[in-house]
């Protein structure tokens, strides 16, 4: 008896300790799922599919019931059947939200496997933003400290879209450029008198930073600005529509045809809420409230619905260099330097092997190495809104080329083991290398040979070389300009080369030959410019499925004059009135056609208030004579965009 007494008291004695137990760390742990949003879906939404409802009702047994899905999805998949794939994995991402590997799996099943099964460069670049918006908007979203997602969807900006493996890389670069555009306008144009880096950096700090000041909230920029609100609701009252990126799209069209001398033209063939639009600007003509209205939709956009930090894009900003944020190399730095940071946060010694620090920061670094190679944009914004086969050029960035050194130390301190000092072969040091290799060619091809032997020294004394290259002692013996010639026939077939050697031609031809008034020196660049440029296309020009009028690796322009002219143009934007006249009156005349109404419009009012108030002599006809035959040269210009627009219609789906 008192045997059983005892039992039935240590036995009472468990139990309470264990309901004690129990509501105390149940409420820890109750907590610390609200605090990290681990709770998932309980209750069934009207419009749920059958099987996610049936999921959710059956309680403690869904994780069956997912991994049933789970099954069935992988094997659609590896069967072809991809929209089913893509059914069943958005059902389990409603089941379980928190389960990283379903939302890459359906990230990619979208942005790869669907989208080259499409016929159109529109379908497949609808299919492409979709994966990019899962993992973006939903995926990460659900999973926010997850550097596997972060890395996965880096990869899909930095190889799907910024890449050239796609047949249609071409038009989704296109319609990247024009939405971020739309989202945070024109990027900055660089000040003539500070081009140094720290100059530009803080330059295109300029850029985001008010929309990092901006109001988060209309009640917010009531306070601050209460004209930018009654814009606001006066937009939202006549149109129709929320505040958001139909705003941008408007408002950044606006200013566009205004700076291309369209504005007035369109007015009578403009749909009725593009007129109520230009009428609310007729009645609101602050031009600050404007300003603070769009930097406040700009931070509204971003953060609502591309969920990314101003702040944090600052940040990139200052740590890696100018990012024009409408490149996707600029958007997988983004997210690949984030997911990296959260790693660093949630990294112990339970889940450091399962964390892919290495590849994770790869990534951060290819993406630098992009930006190096095609930071540098021009497009079109017009000729893609109106379905025309525009004009895109990515061009290198030198700015970035010493972000990729100050990189690597951090890189390989925060890689561990796999990349430690005592190892004969490195992987980040032999990507270095190529890249030291890629800047000295750039360089010495620019005429830039001041830096071209800075980084070529830089190369042959790097404490980080691979010791187990034997060619590179004899390789780096060589001369500079055997040097810069030896990467060229190495790797001509290479469109990141390619754009380099023509690019960097062509503004040495610019900058060294027509601006220093060395004739000669223009011509002997200009003509290994033409040369390098046949070159490439006679070795990797290819017709492409998806677009008629588009090679896969074509990361130039085909048209060798067309090329010559715009960047010519793009150039000359960057400099100031006296620096612009210089070059100009020293360009042949072709090349001064492709730049006279580009010149116009950036210079001519200016010039001439300034030579109507007496502070210079001439006025902007004396600085920059029109050049005979510019109607013969316009027209023959449309032709050839209207040639382009005929082989292939590329652009934006108006509504």
């Amino acid at each position: 008896m008192m045997y059983n007494t005892r039992v039935r008291l240590i036995a009472l004695a468990c139990l309470f300790a264990g309901l004690v137990g129990s509501g105390y760390f149940g409420t820890q742990i109750t907590a610390s799922t609200g605090r990290h949003g681990l709770s998932y879906t309980d209750t069934a939404e009207e419009n749920d599919p059958p099987m996610v409802a049936m999921g959710i009702a059956l309680g403690a047994m869904r994780g069956v019931f997912v991994n049933y899905l789970w099954i069935r999805a992988t094997k659609k998949k590896d069967e072809g059947q991809y929209y089913e794939a893509v059914e069943l994995a958005d059902w389990i991402t409603r089941l379980q939200p928190r389960l990283p590997q379903v939302w890459t799996f359906h990230a990619w099943n979208m942005a790869y496997n669907i989208s080259v099964t499409t016929q159109t460069p529109q379908e497949r670049w609808g299919w492409v933003n979709a994966g990019v918006r899962l993992l973006r908007n939903r995926g990460i979203r659900a999973n926010p400290n997850d550097m596997h997602m972060h890395k996965e969807l880096a990869w899909i900006f930095l190889h799907k879209i910024a890449g050239f493996t796609d047949d249609a890389n071409q038009y989704y670069k296109r319609q990247f450029a024009y939405e971020w555009h739309n989202v945070l306008g024109r990027k900055p144009v660089i000040d003539p008198e500070h081009r140094d880096r720290e100059s530009v950096i803080e330059q295109y700090v300029d850029w985001i930073q008010p929309i990092v000041d901006a109001p988060a909230t209309l009640s917010g920029l009531e306070q601050a600005n209460p004209t930018a609100a009654a814009i606001a609701r006066a937009y939202e009252a006549r149109l129709g529509e929320d505040l958001g990126t139909r705003f941008l799209e408007r408002y950044t069209l606006q200013l566009e045809l205004e700076r291309a001398g369209r504005l007035g033209s369109i007015q009578e063939t403009s749909g009725p809420r593009t007129k109520l639009f230009m009428s609310l600007q007729e009645d609101f003509t602050d031009e600050q409230a404007w300003t603070d209205l769009v930097n406040h939709v700009r931070r509204r956009v971003l953060e609502d619905e591309y969920f990314m930090e101003p702040v944090r894009m600052v940040q990139i900003v200052r740590k890696f260099g100018p990012v024009d944020w409408r490149l996707p190399a600029a958007h997988a730095l983004y997210w690949g330097a984030r997911g990296t940071d959260v790693g660093r946060m949630e990294v112990n010694e339970h889940n450091a092997d399962s964390l892919d620090f290495v590849n994770a920061y790869r990534l951060v670094m290819q993406s630098v190495q992009d930006l190096w190679r095609f930071g540098d944009m021009y497009f079109n914004y017009i000729d893609v809104h109106e379905q025309r086969q525009a004009y895109y050029q990515g061009v290198p960035n030198p700015y970035f080329v010493p972000t990729y050194g100050s990189m690597l130390d951090e890189v390989t301190q925060a890689s561990g083991l796999f990349e430690a000092d005592r190892r004969a072969y490195r992987q980040f040091s032999a990507g270095y290398m190529n890249f030291l290799r890629d800047a000295v060619r750039f360089f010495y091809r620019r005429g830039d040979t001041q830096q071209a032997e800075y980084w070529y020294d830089k190369l042959r004394n790097w404490k980080g070389l691979n010791i187990n290259d034997t060619t590179f002692v004899d390789e780096v013996a060589l001369s500079l300009k055997e040097f810069a010639d030896k990467q060229l026939y190495d790797s001509m077939g290479s469109p990141q080369v390619a754009v380099s050697e023509v690019y960097g031609a062509l503004q040495g031809a610019y900058y060294q030959g027509l601006l220093a008034g060395d004739i000669d020196a223009f011509n002997g660049m200009w003509e290994y410019a033409r040369k390098a440029h046949a070159y490439y296309f006679s070795e990797q020009y290819r017709q492409v499925v998806s677009s008629t009028a588009g090679a896969r690796m074509e990361f130039m322009d085909r048209n060798f004059p067309f090329l010559a002219g715009n960047i010519f143009t793009n150039i000359l934007a960057t400099l100031g009135p006296e620096e612009a006249e210089i070059l100009y009156s020293n360009a042949p005349e072709d090349l001064r056609r492709y730049a006279y109404d580009a010149l116009v419009t950036r210079f001519k009012v200016f010039i001439d208030t300034q030579f109507e108030q007496g502070h210079v002599e001439e006025n902007f006809d004396m600085l920059f004579p029109e050049p005979n035959g510019m109607e013969q040269h316009r027209i023959r210009y449309q032709q050839e965009l209207d040639r382009r627009e005929q082989q292939n219609i590329e652009g934006v789906i108006k509504n």
